[in-house]
């Protein structure tokens, strides 16, 4: 087996050097998208049935009860698997929201609902690094007697902190 000349090897290192830079950017991205996806689509779970629940309710009953932060401490760094019980509470069973794999958020559920008028804010919170500077999804919903329910566009902070 022959070995690589000086210009054969530096034309190995450029094209090899091309496509790393190629992949790299394209890598971090979907990295950063996959870590989005978990609380943007457990909180469009959430605002879907909460917003279905509210459309065939007065106001003062339009959303479930507040339930705090489900698992209470947010996994930090890598995801948890909660034990059995954890998404019980019945608010969770009335939007159907559950999580039975491994996940990186917590999620919470605020409600007010009044005569006229109801709001919800729904939160996701994770420690993506372990270092306890928290990402936020929210998504606030409300419904008013006499009007369709709406939701307002999501809010993210700190997306993959």
């Amino acid at each position: 087996m022959r070995s690589l000349t000086p210009v054969e090897a530096a034309v190995a290192v450029a094209i090899g050097g091309s496509l790393l830079a190629a992949a790299i950017p394209s890598f971090v991205s979907n990295l950063h998208a996959s870590r989005m996806v978990e609380p943007v689509r457990g909180l469009t779970q959430i605002a879907t049935r909460a917003t279905a629940l509210a459309a065939s309710r007065p106001a003062e009953t339009a959303y479930p009860d507040s339930v705090g932060l489900t698992p209470e401490n947010v996994p930090a760094g890598k995801p948890a698997t909660d034990p059995q019980g954890t998404w019980d509470h019945p608010s969770w069973r009335l939007l159907e929201f559950e999580k039975t794999t491994p996940h990186s958020f917590s999620f919470a559920f605020e409600s007010r609902n009044a005569k006229g008028h109801a709001m919800f804010h729904a939160r996701a919170h994770g420690d993506l690094d372990g270092d306890g500077v928290l990402s936020t999804f929210a998504i606030i919903g409300e419904s008013r007697d006499g009007s369709e329910p709406m939701l307002h566009p999501m809010e993210i902070t700190r997306e993959v902190e």
